[in-house]
């Protein structure tokens, strides 16, 4: 019993030192079990969060924010393995702020790049104008800058390996077939790679829980 309560103590700790990410992902359990619920007008309210170019245009704050609020699928179970895999111990490691800067300045910066392409693309018509309207909701940017600026935190050899994997996982969707939402992972990466500066242990950004006390 005394194990148990070890283990869960454990887990716990790690959960609720990690507030942001796990927030979120219940954010994202509610709005998953949203789109398993409105049946038909699925497509019609998803497009109505995306970050395609009619909405940048018109309101981009808006839908950067609610795009991150809406998974791509249906299956929410993907999502607890990978935040509990990366952002949640990148969130440990930068502290809250950082943490959310890093993957903002990569969900902000990926999804201009890739609809900047697109917009490029269907002007020289080898796109349809149809995709100004595209479905482009999810939390891919976000995540891939944060698995990306984890680079940092690795012990070289392991560093390269990783950073390798990362390349190979993000780069060869682009080379294969480089459509707008595989610029936007490889733009992540290398958005989150860049976000170096951010990993600095005395950077003014940096908060952790045990800063601020009665955590």
């Amino acid at each position: 019993m005394a194990d148990v309560r070890t283990r869960l103590a454990a887990v716990w700790h790690f959960v609720h030192t990690a507030p942001l990410t796990y927030l979120w992902l219940a954010v994202l359990g509610v709005t998953t079990v949203i789109q398993h619920l409105v049946g038909r007008r699925l497509h019609t309210m998803l497009v109505e969060q995306s970050t395609n170019l009619h909405h940048l245009a018109t309101d981009p704050l808006e839908v950067l924010v609610s795009s991150l609020l809406w998974i791509d699928g249906k299956d929410w179970s993907p999502y607890l393995v990978l935040f509990t895999l990366f952002l949640a111990p990148a969130e440990h490691w930068l502290g809250h702020l950082r943490w959310l800067l890093v993957g903002l300045l990569s969900h902000v910066g990926a999804t201009y790049v890739s609809e900047g392409a697109l917009y490029v693309l269907i002007h020289l018509h080898r796109e349809s104008e149809r995709l100004t309207y595209a479905r482009d909701i999810g939390v891919s940017y976000f995540l891939v800058g944060v698995m990306a600026v984890l680079t940092y935190r690795i012990r070289r050899p392991w560093r390269w390996a990783y950073l390798a994997g990362l390349v190979v996982i993000f780069t060869v969707p682009l080379l294969i077939n480089p459509d707008f939402t595989a610029i936007g992972h490889a733009a992540a990466l290398v958005i989150g790679l860049c976000c170096y500066p951010l990993t600095h242990p005395h950077h003014p950004l940096r908060h952790h829980p045990s800063d601020a006390g009665g955590h």
